[in-house]
């Protein structure tokens, strides 16, 4: 999230790192509550939407992780870290989001798209598929 944040000229790498370590311990509660399997936390910067999501099990041993900037967050000039509020850790998320001024418990607003940059950077079926096969 902080490379993709980096790539605006008007943004903070360092706000985006920090932002993120006020996130990192309720982030590791959702992965070990396997929220993250079913909602995302997503990154909104501008115009680009960047959803973190995770896979669980031994097939996720073998998946290669997606880690560069994602493209078009160049003219972005604020972001928002959304975490997912799942029950039942509801009044953790919200103290998190209430810790720091660049994360929200709130829905992520949509997307805008275009018919020619529409579609996801993951294929989240060939990526089911995968580890069910496992």
């Amino acid at each position: 999230m902080a490379d993709t944040v980096a790539q605006s000229s008007a943004l903070s790498r360092d706000e985006a790192l920090q932002a993120m370590s006020a996130a990192e311990a309720v982030g590791r509660m959702l992965v070990a509550a396997g929220h993250l399997q079913r909602q995302s936390i997503t990154l909104v910067a501008g115009k680009v939407h960047c959803e973190i999501t995770t896979v669980c099990g031994t097939g996720a041993l073998t998946l290669e992780e997606n880690l560069n900037p994602v493209p078009g967050a160049a003219g972005a000039d604020d972001f928002m870290i959304h975490l997912p509020s799942s029950a039942p850790l509801q009044e953790q998320v919200k103290a998190a989001a209430d810790g720091h001024a660049r994360l929200s418990d709130a829905v992520p607003p949509a997307p805008e798209t275009k018919v020619a940059n529409s579609g996801l950077l993951i294929d989240r079926e060939a990526l089911r598929r995968a580890v069910t096969q496992r």
